[in-house]
């Protein structure tokens, strides 16, 4: 991974601070989906409403996806990022095309302690080719699949078809929690914009330095993430701003809020931000799906929860593919400037 980037070490707004975290219990509430297959969903319904509300994030079991399938996942995520360097910079990411590979010693200005392999859930994703109001350009996103391991495309297709089914039964729940009916959210999704990214954290030599990944929010609607038994997921606790470690709970899946839904709702639900703290002795694996709508939709707070102006929108509309673009490019672009964010849209 190289040595660490000096001007890492002096962005002291993004270094871990460890006190006591590990004393506090994580809270963060797990929720057993197997209610969807009987039937009953009224008491699940208030249970995502409570997570999503008080924490931004909660963990699900019995969730429908096969633990073979992980497993094969997992396995094959470990298998890529064990090829030699030259082999994986085959399909590495660039400005025009940002699936595919990246790490801290090939792309200088991630500051993040990692490597990763990005794709799209759509394999050709069409998004706007600038941020700016009046552009009509486009341009095409593609995956780069590598040849090794062999069966690496088939077993990730497959995956991102699984993870898929499981965000919208997610978004039926969340939906109905906020009194919408369950499919109010589902035709925002045409020609969705969701990916997947296999994240390797190395042991790192810096711990008190270094992140795994720095603290930030999640600009879409969801996110569903497989993490290993290693753990370094922190969230930080709304009621008193404490970094909290999200433990490792086997077979469940951690969902997160993204700003989207925060929009959507008019901050009845929060995004939440989090963080990956570094391991000095082991590495760790994670694989987020990153739940996002169609580059055509206009972003802002449903009409009905409104209340016909008695709870007066918080949010003015953004083009969700001029702000994924946005963002998008920023890997590349921006270092030392604020990232585009929901607040900008603040009314």
């Amino acid at each position: 991974m190289g040595e660490l980037d000096p001007a890492f070490i002096q962005d002291f707004d993004h270094r871990p601070n460890l006190k006591a975290t590990e004393l506090v219990d994580d809270g963060i509430p797990t929720i057993d989906l197997s209610a969807l297959s009987e039937g009953d969903t009224q008491e699940l319904v208030s249970e995502i409403g409570h997570a999503c509300q008080r924490w931004g994030f909660f963990q699900v079991v019995n969730h429908g996806i096969p633990s073979e399938l992980l497993v094969k996942v997992e396995k094959m995520a470990k298998e890529f990022f064990e090829l030699p360097a030259d082999e994986k910079l085959k399909v590495k990411r660039d400005e025009v095309n940002s699936m595919g590979y990246h790490d801290s010693e090939h792309t200088k200005n991630v500051r993040d302690w990692k490597e990763v392999f990005d794709y799209l859930v759509e394999d050709e994703t069409v998004i706007p080719a600038s941020h700016e109001p009046d552009a009509e350009e486009l341009r095409t996103l593609t995956n780069q699949w590598p040849q090794c391991p062999v069966e690496f495309r088939e077993v990730f297709e497959e995956y991102a078809r699984e993870v898929e089914k499981l965000a919208f039964k997610l978004l039926s729940l969340v939906a109905l929690s906020l009194g919408l009916p369950e499919n109010r959210f589902s035709g925002f999704f045409k020609g969705q914009t969701s990916s997947i990214r296999l994240n390797r954290y190395p042991p790192c030599p810096f711990p008190h330095l270094a992140l795994g990944v720095g603290r930030h929010k999640d600009a879409g609607v969801l996110t569903i993430l497989a993490q290993d038994d290693v753990g370094g997921l922190q969230v930080k606790r709304k009621s008193d701003g404490e970094w909290i470690p999200v433990k490792p709970t086997p077979n469940a899946y951690i969902i997160n809020v993204g700003d989207v839904i925060q929009v959507w709702s008019n901050d009845k639900y929060e995004s939440v931000e989090h963080r990956v703290v570094v391991n000095t002795e082991k590495e760790r694996f994670s694989i987020p799906f990153f739940f996002q709508p169609g580059p055509n939709v206009m972003v802002k707070p449903i009409e009905e929860l409104l209340l016909n102006g008695e709870n007066p929108p918080k949010y003015r509309e953004y083009n969700w593919g001029k702000f994924f673009a946005t963002r998008n490019r920023s890997d590349f672009k921006k270092r030392h400037v604020e990232n585009i964010q929901i607040h900008h849209f603040r009314l």
